[in-house]
């Protein structure tokens, strides 16, 4: 029988159960680790060999939820789990951003890690327990990796940092922030946060890497007892003669290229100079090197020359110095019928981004292990093949732009207004027209720009930047506003979201081993300076406030008392369906009572108000109505005094006179006057016609006056 080797420790308010030996002993590394009831399992399988010709490494990561680990059962026809949904998508990156840096450069054996969440506690997500169990089963498998790595949840709720926190806490945390790192440093970082300033960003992301280590200590012990044999494999050795031979030919081509600043001319310059180098060297004939291998060489040379000058302290390949951002045009309004549009340009990428204001049934209805939620706010992602000047598929959005979605959206939640002061659905679409360089980071610019156009009454604009690094031994330089080719090139991704008065998202991924706090405060801070230059340049452009466009739905909120909402809704919907079709209105009804009325015409809505007004209306003692008969009967008649409120007036009440027949003074379908003379506490109603003809009998003359 198959034992298990378990290693367990304390990780904050919870204790963290690695295991592995017992289940999925085929896969080269299976690893089960469980928090709190949260169970997922890691496994890792690797490829013997690499596929010949084989030039990148193909890692995958796919991370899984199972209806059955919250004891649900999927909605849908088929009743089982489909293509992936957003979260497990977003955690699948998040799962791959910290490893793939860790496998040694030269490996192309394929990688395929899964993560599975077996069992679910609400309190507890399966982000971080699939994380370490990634980490673990990599490290126990044998295959090239220089971990493992560490991931830790940090939340900040009445100025201190929280380890892990749950669901519960971090609903009331400014913070949500994921790191992960080895033993040396950070590799990645993603957060929102709620307008925090530099140093808490940065002190939580160093509280996260030093609590972390814990889980690293524990993966070392289950490493010693239960890890695999290390494979037998060496990093391909560099072919000193060809590295010359190609300097030699396209040494000075690449160096002209990278001097010139239009990415469009640099592109072509360098596709010639490729071009060159491969006809030149990789003929065909015995002995000569083969494309690829010349192609490689030429990536490290590009590389060389881009970090060589950055370094040196000389101009970047567009001209500007390390701090500088690039020109920014903004024009909003752009779109004529759109609820609200914004065009953002910063150099040579550029986002059209368009807001759209919807009702309270236009939410995103989300089917979650956890349960069923509806989310109001929208941010999606596009970024067609063209705004590079490629060709590509054209089709349902893919990982990196569901992840830059993400992203946005994560750095503008933080200044929506609250839902009871703005009670729309909102979605922000980002189409990305020309990019070189954080097309994510200009969706957030305008996508602040687009919902401030829009008329939403946003806490305060957001800007975003990327910032990027170049580092050699000692020396280092952090770049703003980065390109596309710096960023390929370079060392770092960090990008930062905020307001005037702090940091709303932060997202770092590094293609080094680690970084140090103090090269993250370098960043911050030349960020922090950035987005301020930016966010000047908005307040410009955006001016005054806008109103609501013409063509979003106007919409009116008001409670009606909670027992009167089946009135309103009526038999089978009869009530409010014929509301909604009559008056073109869309109409929502909360549990508690709220009724919120959305239409482009205001006239519409106040009908609709005034309808529903009717039939929620309380019957008044001493008021008068006026409706149909609805039966005679021998002791008086049913008069319908409001929708869905009759009243009996009796015999004695119709006349002043005695009243031998009812059906000498009254007919069914006749529309009388009657007044209010009781109700009793089962809502039985008493109505008088007598009591109102009284009222309004005229006046006694005025007696004559004395001679």
């Amino acid at each position: 029988m198959p034992t298990a080797i378990k290693k367990s420790f304390q990780y904050g308010q919870h204790t963290v159960t690695l295991e592995t030996g017992e289940i999925a002993r085929q896969a080269h590394g299976a690893v089960i680790v469980s928090i709190d009831d949260t169970v997922v399992l890691a496994t890792v399988v690797a490829a013997k060999d690499a596929k010949p010709g084989q030039d990148f490494f193909p890692l995958t990561v796919d991370y899984m939820e199972k209806f059955y680990a919250a004891g649900r059962i999927p909605g849908g026809f088929f009743k089982r789990e489909g293509r992936p949904t957003e979260k497990e998508t977003l955690t699948s990156r998040l799962i791959d951003r910290p490893i793939r840096p860790l496998f040694p450069e030269g490996f192309y054996n394929e990688v395929q890690v899964v993560a599975t969440v077996l069992s679910q506690n609400p309190e507890v997500d399966g982000d971080i327990p699939a994380m370490l169990a990634a980490s673990a089963a990599l490290a126990i498998s044998g295959v090239p990796f220089n971990g493992p790595i560490g991931a830790a949840r940090v939340g900040y709720v009445d100025g201190q940092y929280i380890l892990n926190p749950t669901t519960t806490q971090l609903a009331s945390s400014k913070m949500d922030l994921v790191v992960a790192g080895t033993e040396a440093g950070v590799l990645m970082v993603e957060s929102e946060a709620d307008q925090l300033s530099e140093d808490i960003m940065l002190g939580a992301v160093v509280f996260g890497h030093q609590q972390m280590q814990a889980a690293i200590a524990a993966i070392h012990e289950l490493v010693a007892e239960a890890g695999k044999p290390e494979w037998e494999w060496a990093a391909p050795v560099k072919d000193e003669a060809l590295i010359a031979r190609v300097k030699d030919v396209a040494q000075a081509d690449l160096e002209a290229a990278f001097g010139t600043t239009s990415k469009s001319v640099r592109s072509g310059m360098l596709k010639e100079a490729t071009k060159k180098a491969v006809a030149a060297l990789a003929t065909g004939e015995e002995g000569a090197p083969s494309e690829k291998a010349v192609k490689d060489v030429l990536f490290e040379l590009e590389s060389a020359i881009v970090r060589g000058r950055i370094l040196a302290g000389e101009p970047r390949i567009d001209g500007r110095d390390t701090r500088t951002v690039r020109p920014i045009s903004i024009r909003t309004g752009v779109l004529p019928r759109t609820h609200g549009s914004a065009l953002f340009t910063r150099g040579e990428t550029q986002a059209l981004v368009v807001t759209t204001l919807g009702t309270g049934r236009d939410e995103q209805i989300i089917d979650a292990i956890a349960g069923e939620y509806k989310e109001r706010y929208m941010l999606h992602y596009n970024f067609p093949p063209y705004s590079t000047g490629e060709t590509g598929r054209v089709g349902s959005p893919k990982r990196r732009e569901i992840g830059h979605g993400r992203l946005a959206k994560r750095a503008l939640a933080a200044v929506l207004p609250d839902a009871k002061e703005f009670g729309y659905t909102i979605r922000v679409v980002s189409e990305i027209m020309e990019s070189n360089g954080s097309s994510s980071m200009a969706s957030v610019c305008g996508g602040s720009l687009s919902m401030m156009d829009a008329g939403v009454p946003l806490k305060a604009p957001v800007a975003g930047i990327a910032m990027g690094l170049i580092k050699d031994g000692g020396r280092f330089a952090v770049l703003t506003d980065i390109l596309g080719d710096e960023d390929h090139l370079g060392d770092m991704d960090f990008k930062v979201a905020g307001t005037t008065n702090g940091i709303t998202a932060l997202q770092m991924d590094l293609k080094i081993d680690s970084i140090s706090p103090a090269i993250m405060n370098k960043a911050l801070e030349q960020a922090k300076e950035g987005r301020l230059h930016i966010l000047g340049l908005m307040q410009e452009a955006q001016g005054d406030p806008a109103e609501l466009s013409a063509y979003a739905p106007r919409m009116m909120s008001f409670k009606i008392n909670p027992e009167k909402i089946r009135d309103v809704i009526g038999k089978g919907g009869a009530v409010i369906r014929a509301l909604t079709e009559e008056t073109g209105c869309v109409i929502d009804i909360q549990d508690d009572g709220t009724v919120t009325i959305s239409s482009a015409d205001q006239a519409k809505s106040d009908e609709a108000k005034r309808r529903i007004d009717q039939i929620t209306a309380e019957v008044e003692v001493g008021k008068v109505y006026e409706g149909p008969v609805l039966r005679i009967l021998d002791f008086g008649a049913i008069v319908n005094i409001m929708p869905g409120r009759d009243g009996l007036l009796h015999v004695s009440q119709i006349a002043k006179e005695r009243v031998n027949n009812v059906s000498d003074y009254l007919k069914e379908g006749q529309v009388v006057r009657v007044k209010v003379l009781e109700t009793d506490e089962k809502g039985k109603v008493k109505l008088s016609m007598k009591a109102l003809l009284n009222e309004e009998a005229p006046a006694a003359a005025p007696a004559p006056a004395a001679e």
